[in-house]
């Protein structure tokens, strides 16, 4: 894992320290070494900060350059699958290798097959910047399923990228402004959606994507040479209708192998473990496959709502693998908070990514890889929100969309006083973890959903919005274009529908944010095997009642599992990796969240609706509704900009 960085400018600029310094903001990602490459007559530049993993020797420095000098590359990532790479490019031409990187072999690849059939061919993740000196191009390449991040654009008509914003405000008279509409997204999804960013003409390169910049009429074309859409698409055209057995056992062989190759790595290696389905499932194969117990690692919390250390002991107890843990106070998680901005170099506000930092910041204590459960949810039907969305939709769409309407309205239009009077029969009811619900928060925010008229809107705004005034929260914002609005996707089943969706948006632009920017803080690597291509394929082919099976999500999934362990450590109420939220902005995080939100600040800088955030700031606090993911957002974002200030 590392970081890349580059330039393309028509100025006669300092090449060597502009690219040092971009290298520099990202030396986190990459600390234990840093190159350069420039071409002053054409004017180019690539940077590399590298966290070594294959190949720990000079040989596997970078900015690397091909056998015939052609191609110069920088790579964040690992290609899995490089050693029969390698084989295979033997057979074919005989090849002097220098060392034993997969950035070597990536490189040769290109030299012989090109880059279209090398990407065809690789398995991994990757952000990788490649010049061609014969074309003079530069290619950005991201890899198929967005592990690793990747932006680009403009500075003061300078074309740049790196793998972190922060790199790119370094660059020499940065000046680009805060994009309000992208804000206004990043208000709804706690994340800010590809291809946005935060700057305006700084952008994200969309997963499975590249972009070329021909230097010599200073053109950008990008392609698709990975499409989870048309995937997703063609498979549910044609399901995968084998047994069920069989199709627990085919999927038992890829994970196997997915994961086999994702343990490769010259340095120690372990896993993320909260005793769940997917990092329990994980942990076994990889440690069926290790000769040496395998380090697994994770964190527990003094609330037992949401502390699932318990179970993860129990599972590496049962596995036998080498089981880390570390109990985090509410005041060690309070602590991170301000952190947050520096963690993550665009505004992003997803309160488990809190957690998610801390069990990196434990894991990085052993070693420098960690393979984690990711994705299982999106592929596997694992998270409660799809039977939740799939049944009120079967009840709600049997009554005519105005009629609808007209009760969501009619809800919305009475006096709170009168909704409380309302619902008091069923005051005191509590959510799984035994915190009292706010019977007319919910009634509000359900008779949203009434509104919406046919189920790709009820489950996007509904369920993956949670502002649908956000755009009257930030001044001078107006809507865009998302993926939500376009609707892509053409499958007959809910349910596939739901986790295609969420398999597009939701996992690149929040879950593997969060855990990718949370993880490389420490200078750890993440890796996730079930998003292996070929798992990914096969999961988009199996019929959702193998996934959703007699009432049991993650069916299939299940099954491999149980192979290694007992249902009886693993059958239980789902946690995850929460924080009370809530709470926290009642008590501890009070006084800082006032500050941020102070009414005269919030004019001043312009950005948000004064009187809308101090209403719900108060409202919130009452305890009359809870405005907890609103806020945290805005809080958030404040805070960002107070380190964006600051440089």
């Amino acid at each position: 894992m590392c970081g890349i960085a580059g330039f393309i400018s028509e100025r006669n600029l300092d090449f060597k320290n502009i690219l040092d310094t971009m290298i520099l903001k990202m030396n986190h990602r990459g600390p234990d070494s840093s190159g350069t490459w420039y071409h002053e007559n054409l004017k180019i530049g690539l940077g590399h900060a590298r966290l070594s993993i294959v190949d720990l020797s000079q040989t596997g420095h970078q900015p690397m350059v091909s056998f015939s000098k052609r191609y110069q590359i920088v790579f964040n990532g690992e290609i899995y699958n490089h050693l029969e790479l390698r084989n295979q490019l033997d057979r074919e031409q005989k090849i002097f290798w220098k060392g034993t990187s997969d950035t070597e072999t990536l490189l040769a690849a290109i030299e012989i097959w090109g880059l279209q059939e090398t990407l065809a061919k690789c398995i991994g993740m990757f952000a990788i910047a490649l010049f061609d000196s014969e074309n003079e191009t530069l290619t950005l390449i991201r890899d198929r399923m967005g592990e690793k991040p990747l932006y680009y654009g403009w500075v003061n008509e300078n074309f740049v990228f790196a793998s972190e914003i922060k790199s790119l405000q370094s660059f020499p008279l940065f000046s680009n402004k805060i994009n309000r509409n992208a804000l206004a997204l990043y208000m709804q999804h706690a994340a800010i959606p590809e291809p946005y960013s935060i700057y305006e003409s700084i952008f994200k390169l969309e997963v499975g994507s590249l972009l070329t910049f021909d230097l010599k009429n200073k053109s950008i074309e990008k392609n698709k040479y990975w499409s989870t859409i048309a995937l997703a698409n063609t498979k549910q055209e044609s399901l995968h209708v084998e047994t069920p057995n069989q199709a627990v056992s085919q999927l038992e062989d890829l994970l196997f192998n997915a994961v086999g190759q994702q343990m490769q790595a010259d340095v120690p290696l372990g896993a993320f473990l909260s005793g769940g389905v997917d990092s329990s499932t994980i942990v076994a194969i990889m440690q069926a496959q290790s000769k040496t117990k395998i380090n697994t690692f994770s964190i527990g919390f003094d609330q037992k709502e949401y502390n699932e250390a318990i179970h993860a002991k129990k599972v590496a107890s049962h596995i036998g693998t080498n089981h880390h843990e570390a109990y985090i106070s509410s005041k060690e998680l309070l602590d991170i908070v301000p952190q947050i901005p520096k963690i993550y170099s665009e505004p992003f506000s997803e309160s488990s990514q809190i957690p998610t930092f801390l069990v990196s910041k434990i894991a990085k204590k052993k070693v420098t890889v960690s393979l984690s459960g990711d994705a299982g949810d999106e592929l596997f039907c694992g998270y409660s929100r799809y039977k939740l969305a799939c049944q009120s939709w079967n009840r709600i769409s049997k009554i005519p969309s105005f009629v609808r309407g007209s009760i969501g309205n009619g809800i919305q239009t009475l006096p709170y006083p009168i909704l409380k009077t309302l619902v008091a029969p069923i005051k005191g009811k509590k959510n799984e973890k035994g915190i009292p619900i706010n019977v007319v928060d919910k009634l509000l925010k359900a008779s949203e959903l009434l509104k919406f008229k046919n189920r790709q809107e009820f489950y996007a705004k509904g369920f993956m919005t949670h502002n649908l005034q956000a755009n009257d929260w930030v001044l001078e914002s107006e809507k865009v274009a998302t993926y939500f609005e376009s609707n892509p996707l053409h499958i007959t089943n809910y349910y596939a529908e739901m986790m295609a969706t969420d398999l597009i948006t939701y996992l690149p632009n929040n879950n593997l944010a969060k855990v990718d920017r949370a993880a490389m803080a420490n200078s750890l690597e993440t890796r996730v095997p079930l998003l292996d291509h070929r798992v990914v394929d096969f999961a988009l082919s199996l019929p959702v009642e193998y996934k959703l099976r007699n009432g049991v999500d993650k069916w299939v999934l299940r099954e491999v599992l149980y192979k290694y362990v007992p249902k009886n450590l693993i059958e239980r109420p789902k946690m995850g990796f929460g924080v009370p939220l809530a709470i926290w902005l009642r008590g501890p995080l009070k006084e800082w969240c006032e500050n941020l939100i102070d009414e005269k600040r919030l004019i001043e800088e312009g950005f948000f609706n004064a009187k809308i955030v101090r209403t719900r700031w108060k409202e919130h606090l009452s305890g009359i509704r809870n405005w907890e993911n609103q806020l945290w957002d805005v809080v958030v974002f404040q805070a960002w900009l107070d380190e964006h200030k600051n440089g």
